[in-house]
């Protein structure tokens, strides 16, 4: 069992209870904000108010997770999520679920807001501690706007000089950006090499967001270089596996912490405070979630080109998916990466859910160091290498027979290969949509429609503005800041 320590915020928080093992946890409770950031104790819960927004039931380690794991090119949705995989927008049941991830980061940039915004006026509190405070602040808002301009496009951008301010114009994706970057690049600056619990942001967590905001962004030589910053730290390592089950000890439900971990959402098995992910991946006759599951998310072992390619000696596949009759033939593959038969609840699987990673981060490096030098590189090759080496048993450091050569690829087909690699690593970590978009709106439909048989609809590139902000934004005029097709 994971022991945590609770730490209780502003509007979600107060009171620290220690334990043996430190991770970073939130248990809601109210405070007047009139009496708080006058101590360093007091700011600390502050922030943690903005964690617990991102570890919500809602949000990206759930309902949110599962919306996009029904975009991928490796599964498809069942039930109310059966839709999403047509790829043609979302319908009544689904508009909700994503409406309550845009009110879920909003949320956790408000608390950052008023961290940023009444920290520097504590009472008794250090300049370095508020420093610190207000640049963790500012890399949780900057992932929350990350989050909404990728998913969003260009949103109304609240800060602490409009905390107060209900009507925000909507702004481009280009100004979102501008700010995304301003605050990561102070938090890489201020924040420390290791956070005082395990799950607060560090310094190596704002490099790996701005990697991935450059990656994101198409800008390689900047994010080839912010992954090699982490690279060559040598703080981080592949967690070795000799047999599929090895991979318990990154993602099962009783790990702390490993070499591999950058930035997790930390979880525990506790009502609302656990992962709610993994609910929406199990079968309950599979017995591999305490509480059930939902199977919401299924593969075809003939039908999808990505599961039927994937090597079988790939450990990865064995320990990701398992058969599972759904009614839908015995093709059918059910995803296990989070499994936790000892979850008490629905929202209350162990498993943390993973934001960056070791092996994201070698992979992330591989790809925009061959984009931005117009073909992959020694190094580049050994990134990938350690991760497939992992993959099959091997020790991820030493030259193996699985090795990849760099006599066989060139610019285009080695960035083909990464991001097949990067599909087959990063499966149900709500993040192969999010990859494919990067790429360009031609290269994800043709990916789609090469893997599912389906055509994108342009429409289902973005999600809709929700309405409620829409009528009481009174800066935005429904009929142009609406996202089309909607």
């Amino acid at each position: 069992m994971k022991s945590l320590i609770h730490i209780v915020a502003l509007s979600l928080a107060v009171v620290v209870f220690t334990a043996c093992e430190e991770v970073l946890q939130e248990s809601p409770k109210a405070v007047a904000v009139e009496t708080f950031y006058n101590t360093a104790g007091e700011v600390e819960a502050a922030v943690n108010a903005a964690y617990a927004q991102l570890r919500a039931p809602n949000n990206i380690s759930g309902q949110l997770g599962a919306q996009l794991e029904a975009y991928t090119d490796y599964s498809y949705g069942r039930g109310s999520y059966q839709i999403l995989s047509d790829f043609q927008g979302l319908n009544s049941t689904n508009i909700p679920r994503t409406d309550a991830g845009w009110t879920l980061f909003y949320l956790t940039i408000r608390n950052a807001n008023l961290v940023i915004q009444n920290a520097p006026k504590g009472s008794s509190i250090s300049q370095a501690d508020v420093a610190r405070f207000v640049a963790e602040a500012k890399f949780l808002r900057a992932f929350s706007y990350f989050w909404l301009v990728r998913n969003w496009g260009g949103v109304p951008i609240r800060t602490e000089a409009t905390l107060n301010e209900p009507n925000i114009k909507r702004s481009t994706a280009e100004e979102v950006y501008t700010l995304i970057l301003a605050d990561l690049k102070e938090a890489e600056t201020v924040l420390p090499d290791k956070g005082a619990q395990v799950g607060r942001a560090t310094k190596w967590a704002a490099k790996a967001a701005l990697a991935e905001v450059y990656f994101y962004r198409n800008q390689y030589a900047e994010a080839r270089d912010k992954a090699n910053e982490i690279i060559q730290s040598k703080l981080f390592s592949l967690v070795p596996v000799t047999v599929a089950n090895d991979f318990d000890k990154v993602f099962g439900p009783t790990v702390v912490s490993t070499t591999e971990e950058i930035w997790y959402l930390k979880m525990t098995r506790q009502a609302g405070q656990g992962q709610y992910l993994a609910m929406f991946a199990h079968h309950p006759g599979s017995r591999l979630h305490g509480a059930g599951g939902f199977f919401a998310h299924y593969t075809d072992a003939q039908t999808n080109s990505v599961f039927k390619n994937w090597d079988n000696a790939d450990l990865r596949k064995g320990y990701n998916w398992y058969s599972w009759n759904i009614g839908l033939g015995a093709n059918s593959f059910l995803c296990k990466k989070f499994a936790d038969p000892l979850a008490p609840g629905n929202d209350a699987a162990g498993n943390d859910f993973p934001i960056y990673r070791y092996a994201d981060i070698l992979l992330l490096y591989a790809e925009a160091a061959s984009r931005a030098g117009n073909g992959p590189t020694a190094a580049a090759l050994d990134a990938l290498n350690q991760v497939h080496r992992r993959a099959y048993g091997q020790p991820p450091t030493v030259a193996s027979a699985v090795d990849f050569k760099l006599a066989d690829y060139n610019a285009t087909s080695f960035a083909n290969l990464v991001i097949q690699e990067r599909g087959y690593e990063t499966q149900y970590e709500a993040k192969r949509w999010l990859d494919l978009k990067r790429l360009g709106t031609a290269e994800l439909k043709a990916r789609i429609k090469a893997a599912t048989g389906k055509d994108v609809a342009d429409k289902h590139l973005f999600w809709p503005i929700p309405v409620g902000e829409l009528n009481f934004n009174t800066a935005l005029d429904p009929a142009k800041d609406q996202n089309p097709g909607y």
